[in-house]
């Protein structure tokens, strides 16, 4: 059908729908499903029983398919969503003849889609035997919307659409963890020590230098605020004012406090801020100011909780860190943070107590720094914790329930389970209850206005979950760090298992409805037949080690059709990740055209090689550190300093001696080898750069190796 006739045939319908509808459009009545076992589907999904949601149903696809505005593609998954919804109406609801007359017109324009928003979905099969990374599993009660995600420390973010291809990329300059897509269709994220917005082209637009390292998490609030998790560190004789056992603490410590941030022109300006450290309480110094009966003060923080369990090694960071460096690593480490408008209230996932944490926006920083003020009354205090009440002295290690969190979150609204708790339960801390698998869990808060009941000298309820999701065999599914969950408007959850580097769809009842395994590993891509393969393994009491594989990740978003931000995107679906060329078919390409054992003249040479690639790509270059594949001796470190053209390229924070160094340093990872050869491939920054300084740290310090001179 050409363009003609796509256009009448559509004009015709949507003059008989306008006719035979009318009003305004009204969306269809949805079950909470909050207190029930298992969330009820909503959304698309209208009552059987009324021939009004019949209407709805018709009038949110004309106004889909009249909306000349919105991408194509992202007009027909959110229209072919609300198609899959004919077989909830009941027979009583279709006996109407306006009724049964819309059912088979829109199911006539159902039918037609691809015609008449030309596009073709492919006839892309996921199942297959050969198939190791990309879509797996696409089956018909999947929510169909795009999912946005990178590789934990990648500077690919992609965007792929419901058959796994990319529909929109970002190439960063940088590492980082993972990104949030934002209604303007802008990307935000944090590196480093700055909160940087880009907008589609990848450039730009916005970027806060906080000026300490940022940690883990960070969102954007409704009224376009930041909120930032910024780290800090008190010294160990600080510690020990504030009531630290001396025993436990040997080091000085790190631990997280949010900032809220302004965006005011290019930059921004912090307007509130909460720290923890303002909310200690602790029972082994009488002599301190914050000495008190840990039982009787739920709303503050034990410090000597986490810090004695990590003494002993009941906490597993005594695993990761046998070895302590001289700065404890996070005492709290906060991954999450979560923003309730209607409450106006804070939720942290502090990952070393295994509890959530609920504390008060409405008070502005003086009273979040004490204990009065703001809507609960309670200023910065912990208005609600959950998860683990032996951390405030109401139970012991039977009545604990998270192990190591992640992204604890109130379900939005319109969701199913609406204004409940939802998080990923990890299920690794070295308590006495070893649990050693995971669970998406979802509770209801026992709110009370602006506070949370509790019974007297009890712990915070609840003591049931409203909905929880884990495998059969609980121990096959399994992510010891990392991982996420995320409820979507069909009643499906977005699971993300960080350490498999794998997406996935559970329904209601716990089946997996569409499945896609990461295609990267940093600056590379695995191709269908690979694998990725084990950093490292986290034993259990249940058989086989859990590998930390090197297509880990962070968070990953699902994104309706319908998202604002989608708008400003070109959503036409490109190859797949896995079947994309990345930065080493670039580097094997090159290694192939140039002299046997060689390639170019080196720029530098010592223990390593360095080559420069002068051909353009995306107004980048590429650096290249070719040595011999085993590690030299006395080298533990490669690094190179980017020097700007302008000083005023780069920020003032970030020149060290006039170098960029902050973001290229080479310490063994993306390596690609080549017979005897390793090769370490990097991408240059984007501004203009007039030399690159290359060296390596030995056990003495700084070797400076060579210089090149790009203007040469």
């Amino acid at each position: 059908m050409n363009v003609f006739m796509r256009s009448a045939a559509l004009c015709a319908a949507i003059a008989a729908l306008a006719v035979l509808i009318g009003g305004a459009w009204r969306a269809p009545a949805h079950a909470d499903g909050g207190s029930s076992p298992a969330p009820q589907p909503t959304a698309v999904h209208a009552p059987g029983d009324s021939g009004a949601a019949i209407q709805a149903r018709a009038q949110r696809i004309l106004r889909i398919l009249s909306d000349l505005h919105s991408n194509n593609w992202a007009r027909y998954w959110q229209a072919r969503a609300h198609c899959a919804a004919a077989d909830a109406y009941a027979p009583t609801a279709r006996a109407a003849p306006l009724n049964r007359f819309l059912l088979a017109l829109t199911d006539s324009l159902c039918g037609q889609l691809e015609t008449i928003l030309g596009v073709n979905p492919a006839d892309h099969s996921p199942r297959g035997e050969d198939r190791t990374v990309g879509l797996l599993l696409n089956e018909p009660g999947a929510a169909a919307g795009y999912t946005l995600f990178t590789g934990y420390r990648n500077a690919d973010v992609f965007l792929i659409d419901p058959l796994g291809r990319v529909a929109h990329a970002w190439h960063l300059d940088r590492l980082i963890s993972h990104a949030k897509l934002l209604d303007n269709g802008n990307l935000l994220y944090t590196a480093h020590d700055a909160a940087i917005q880009i907008d589609p082209r990848g450039d730009i637009v916005w970027r806060y230098d906080v000026g300490s390292r940022l940690h883990h998490d960070f969102l954007q609030m409704p009224n376009g605020n930041l909120l930032l998790l910024a780290q800090g560190v008190k010294t160990r004789e600080e510690a020990v004012a504030a009531g630290a056992n001396p025993e436990f603490v040997s080091q000085d410590i790190n631990y997280d406090y949010l900032l809220e941030v302004r965006p005011t022109g290019a930059s921004g300006k912090v307007v509130w801020e909460w720290s923890p450290w303002d909310h200690l309480i602790q029972d082994f110094d009488p002599t301190k100011e914050n000495y008190g009966a840990i039982a009787e003060h739920p709303e503050l923080i034990d410090i000597n909780f986490v810090l004695e369990s990590l003494k002993k090694g009941s906490q597993p960071g005594a695993y990761l860190w046998p070895n302590p460096p001289a700065t404890l690593k996070n005492w709290l480490h906060i991954n999450t943070i979560d923003y309730n408008p209607a409450l106006d209230q804070i939720m942290l996932s502090p990952r070393h107590y295994s509890e959530l944490w609920i504390i008060d926006h409405s008070a502005d920083t003086q009273e979040a720094r004490g204990h009065s003020g703001g809507n609960s009354g309670m200023g910065g205090d912990l208005l609600y914790r959950w998860g683990n009440p032996r951390a405030y002295g109401r139970g012991d290690d039977a009545d604990q329930r998270l192990f190591w969190q992640h992204q604890t979150h109130w379900i939005p609204p319109g969701l199913p389970g609406a204004g409940n708790i939802l998080l990923f339960n990890n299920g690794w801390e070295f308590s006495g209850n070893r649990r050693f698998y995971s669970s998406i869990d979802e509770l209801v808060p026992p709110a009370d206005g602006y506070r949370y009941r509790r019974a007297a000298h009890a712990a915070y309820p609840p003591d049931a979950l409203a909905w929880t999701y884990a495998a059969q065999t609980p121990a096959d599914f399994y992510a010891p760090i990392l991982s996420g969950a995320q409820r979507l408007p069909n009643g499906n959850t977005l699971i993300v298992d960080g350490t498999a580097g794998t997406i996935s769809q559970a329904t209601p009842d716990g089946k997996i409805a569409w499945e896609y395994v990461v295609p990267i590993h940093r600056i590379f891509h695995l191709r269908q037949g690979e694998r990725p393969s084990a950093i490292r393994k986290f034993q259990t009491p249940h058989g086989d080690p859990v590998p930390l594989l090197t297509n880990n990740l962070h968070r990953a978003y699902w994104h309706a059709p319908d998202h604002p931000g989608l708008r400003a995107l070109d959503l036409t679906p490109g190859a797949f990740i896995e079947d994309t060329p990345d930065i080493a078919d670039r580097a094997r390409a090159t290694f192939a055209a140039a002299a046997a054992g060689d390639f170019g003249e080196p720029l530098a040479n010592a223990d390593f090689d360095i080559y420069l690639d002068g051909r353009a790509e995306d107004n980048r270059r590429l650096i290249y550190i070719k040595r011999p594949c085993y590690e030299p001796t006395r080298s533990t470190k490669f690094y190179l300093h980017i020097i700007p053209v302008r000083a005023s390229d780069i920020p003032a924070h970030r020149r060290e001696h006039g170098f960029d160094n902050l973001d290229f340093n080479y310490n063994g990872d993306d390596v690609l080898a080549d017979d005897d050869w390793c090769i370490s491939i990097r991408r240059l920054p984007r501004y203009p750069i007039e030399r690159i300084n290359t060296g390596q740290f030995t056990d003495y310090g700084a070797i400076w190796q060579a210089e090149i001179n790009l203007n040469e």
